[in-house]
């Protein structure tokens, strides 16, 4: 049954079957050839969703697109050309912390992408930055939206591998800082061999307002994690207070978007999440149809005849992230790929906490490595770059942000993590 499963799901991607039809359609015509009730099926579909972890999910996505529609990336862009604009290249370091910025707020790498080029690309090419170097580095920013909180697929992985979404958002911090300081240092290299110039002249003046303006923004996640984090509300909470602190900000404070506005985007908002859940469930369904067959089971006898030695394990587990992360987008991977990881993880005795970060941010990466790369699309949708210039641009964030990969594997004691690897 698992070689009739692998080839349906290949044999629909390839002809360009929706991610989350070619898994629920090759999980269901493989149980179907075996016999197993169908009524399997849509219990496994209601099971994979049926999870008030979830709850938070909707509601994270709607408050970044509220966040993303208005003026809070032009408030937040402006903040950090007034820290570090003045420095030799500096608009390069503030495409990153903005989407640092931006990412703590959104959690979405391609709403963060969005955001903070649109923002920023057009100043980019006035003052002689390479076009298309600019707009990977503002795609390769997006990718640290995942990986901070709050993050939507760290409480996928949460629900999935039963783990708290607290503990996954309190660890994601690092991993995220050290992303976007890894972008800065290629960028500050590029900027100097390039001879990019200097930007905004450094004033305090310049700083206490811009900061008096972004702070609205900038208190989305203050709020959020400071209420998460000291037990005044759950994660599923914590999602309802940022959708009304979103629509607090964005009617009354700023002022920019009225109520035609907001529909459209709870109309978005409302699509991406159906989308979502329909991944999620059909997953559930294709991960009960391999725990029945005992492929994680297989699978991870099978790696460890390969080796005993546990960094080998995690390079091969490293590698195969990687290139799932290629082919298929961040969710449908994730859902993919845990059940089936997680019990060989749980055998080398690595903190499933740890695992979770690890597992992101590998597949963080895929959003910026083709084919299926949205925030490159995105980039190239807010540039109208070719994707081709800006994928061979991409290069050297891409091999950065991988080095900061294996920080993660390798160095637990640095993310403030038990276990080892």
């Amino acid at each position: 049954m698992t070689a009739l499963l692998l080839v349906l799901f290949v044999g629909f991607m390839l002809f360009g079957v929706p991610i989350a039809l070619a898994i629920g359609a090759s999980s269901l015509l493989a149980l179907y050839t075996q016999g197993v009730p169908l009524m399997v099926v849509t219990q496994q579909m209601f099971q994979g969703i049926n999870s008030f972890a979830l709850v938070a999910v909707p509601l994270f996505i709607l408050s970044g697109d509220l966040m993303a529609q208005g003026k809070v990336s032009e408030k937040l862009v402006d903040f950090a050309d007034a820290l570090f604009g003045f420095l030799k290249g500096g608009l390069s370091i503030v495409s990153v912390l903005a989407g640092m910025f931006f990412s703590a707020i959104s959690g979405s790498g391609a709403a963060t992408t969005a955001a903070v080029g649109s923002s920023l690309v057009p100043e980019l090419k006035r003052k002689g930055y390479d076009p298309a170097s600019a707009a990977s580095l503002i795609a390769a920013s997006g990718t640290i939206g995942v990986v901070v909180p709050p993050s939507v697929p760290m409480i996928i992985y949460a629900v999935i591998a039963q783990q708290s979404v607290s503990k996954l958002f309190l660890n994601g911090f690092l991993p995220g800082l050290a992303m976007g300081l890894g972008l800065m240092t290629i960028a500050i290299v590029q900027a100097y061999r390039r001879n990019y110039p200097r930007g905004t002249a450094l004033s305090l003046a310049t700083i206490g307002r811009t900061l008096k303006n972004a702070s609205w923004g900038l208190m989305t996640p203050v709020i959020i994690l400071g209420g998460i984090f000291s037990g005044i509300f759950t994660p599923s909470e914590a999602a309802v207070v940022a959708v009304n602190y979103a629509l607090l900000v964005s009617l009354f404070v700023y002022r920019d978007l009225t109520l035609r506005d907001i529909y459209r985007v709870m109309i978005r908002s409302a699509i991406t999440t159906a989308v979502i859940m329909f991944v999620i469930a059909t997953s559930a369904v294709l991960s009960w149809t391999l725990s029945n067959a005992n492929v994680p089971t297989a699978i991870a006898q099978w790696v460890l005849s390969i080796s005993t030695d546990p960094y080998v394990i995690m390079l091969l587990i490293v590698a195969v992230i990687l290139l799932t992360g290629v082919f298929i987008e961040t969710a449908s991977a994730l859902i993919i790929l845990t059940p089936v990881l997680l019990p060989l993880v749980y055998q080398l005795g690595i903190d499933p906490i740890h695992f979770g970060l690890i597992i992101v941010v590998g597949l963080a990466i895929g959003m910026i490595t083709p084919p299926v790369a949205i925030n490159l699309y995105v980039a190239s949708s807010v540039t109208q770059l070719p994707l081709e210039r800006i994928t061979r641009a991409i290069i050297p964030y891409l091999v950065g942000l991988i080095i900061v990969l294996l920080l993660v594997v390798f160095v637990p004691l640095w993310l403030g993590l038990s276990g080892n690897a």
